[in-house]
């Protein structure tokens, strides 16, 4: 069974590490702790995939494959979770600060796509 690693183990960055700029060119300002944290997280989730995938070339039991699937779902919605934390306590509020109220429709849009 593979292993997921928690919010602890990974060292967990504070999520007001991170900041969006809200220019025309959209981008993430993450700390390079946050990033090499989110980074560490997205590779071992790689080798997960490629772990399911030998495990179903070698036609490993189909339970045994699912379980290994739903781990490496809970460690993307981790991810997405980090993210999502970081992006609210500082792009979202520093936009609503410059009355840039949009935003908030936005959001609703990503944590609906997020909760599919």
């Amino acid at each position: 069974m593979i292993h997921v690693a928690n919010d602890e183990e990974l060292g967990a960055s504070s999520p007001s590490d991170d900041c969006c700029s809200s220019d025309s060119e959209r981008k993430s300002h993450h700390s390079e702790k946050t990033k090499t944290n989110l980074i560490s997280r997205l590779n071992r989730i790689e080798g997960q995939i490629r772990g399911v995938k030998g495990m179903i070339e070698r036609d490993t039991y189909c339970d045994d494959v699912l379980n290994q699937i739903a781990a490496i779902q809970a460690a993307l919605n981790s991810v997405g979770k980090l993210l999502l934390e970081g992006h609210m306590k500082s792009c979202v509020v520093e936009r609503i600060q410059a009355g840039q109220h949009e935003v908030i429709d936005e959001l609703l849009v990503t944590v609906n796509k997020l909760m599919k």
